[in-house]
């Protein structure tokens, strides 16, 4: 690792159109994130399609992965130090044409930066609930073997799930509602028993925090939202694990940032 560093700070922002997040201030807020590390999810364009500026500013390393269907998902890495390798497959094609991960190594710590699928099909039918869990559940067993030895993994970005009652505004309301359906919070469930850590949860037993809120007029500014996104930490790298945040004042997406601060030992 070229670099080393008293504390790393990982952010992830869905931040729902790379190039629109751009006009509301994305780069000044890079800029000021302090981060070493953000992952953002629902990138929606391809890499040629990004203007330079916001495709390789100044002072980062990037990787893009698109999804083959235009306008649509996609990830992205910023990075202060050049990661060792990226890795952007789970091997099962159906999952892989949506662009929606990136493993990334940096020194001892593997970053996964995940955009996991909502479940509502285009009538808003929960028809893709099937996809979305096979998603899920490649990412768990391609990780599962460098759990089980101890490495250090971080999987960060919108999970489309909230967990428990707590984790969002109206659960009676939505309890057929992709989102926080019983199958889709059990398969989160599965992570957490397995030994993956909430790290948010970890720090703050409490409710009324969310990382999305609707765009209808009032609902972010009442905090009617849902907890959707997550950075899960594996017993390795909870260890590091210093502080976990959410930044609901930043706008600029549906979504806000959020975040873990670690022990720079991480890196190895």
């Amino acid at each position: 690792m070229a670099k080393s560093f008293k504390r790393v700070r990982v952010l992830s922002w869905n931040i729902n159109g790379l190039r629109a997040a751009a006009g509301k201030g994305f780069l000044e807020w890079l800029g000021k994130s302090r981060a070493q590390i953000v992952g953002v999810q629902e990138v929606r364009a391809l890499p040629e399609q990004l203007p330079e500026a916001v495709s390789r500013p100044r002072g980062w390393h990037t990787h893009f992965v698109a999804a083959e269907r235009k306008g649509y998902s996609g990830v992205g890495l910023y990075a202060r130090m050049r990661p060792d390798e990226v890795e952007s497959s789970l091997a099962r094609r159906a999952l892989d044409t949506e662009g929606r991960v990136q493993m990334a190594r940096f020194g001892e710590l593997l970053v996964v930066n995940a955009y996991f699928p909502n479940g509502n099909g285009k009538a808003r039918d929960n028809s893709r609930v099937p996809f979305k869990l096979d998603f899920y559940r490649r990412l768990f067993d391609v990780l599962e073997r460098g759990r089980r030895r101890g490495d250090r993994i971080l999987v960060m970005g919108d999970f489309n799930t909230a967990h428990q009652d707590i984790d969002l505004a109206r659960p009676k309301q939505n309890v057929k509602t992709s989102g926080f359906l019983p199958e889709e919070r059990e398969e989160l469930d599965r992570w957490l028993r397995a030994g993956w850590v909430d790290t948010f949860r970890h720090f703050e037993p409490g409710g009324g925090h969310y990382t999305w809120w609707s765009q209808r007029f009032g609902v972010r500014e009442k905090n009617i939202g849902w907890r959707i996104d997550y950075v899960l930490a594996s017993e390795g790298a909870m260890e590091f694990v210093q502080k976990a945040t959410i930044h609901p004042d930043v706008r600029g997406s549906d979504h806000c940032p959020i975040g873990v601060t670690l022990d720079g030992r991480v890196l190895g």
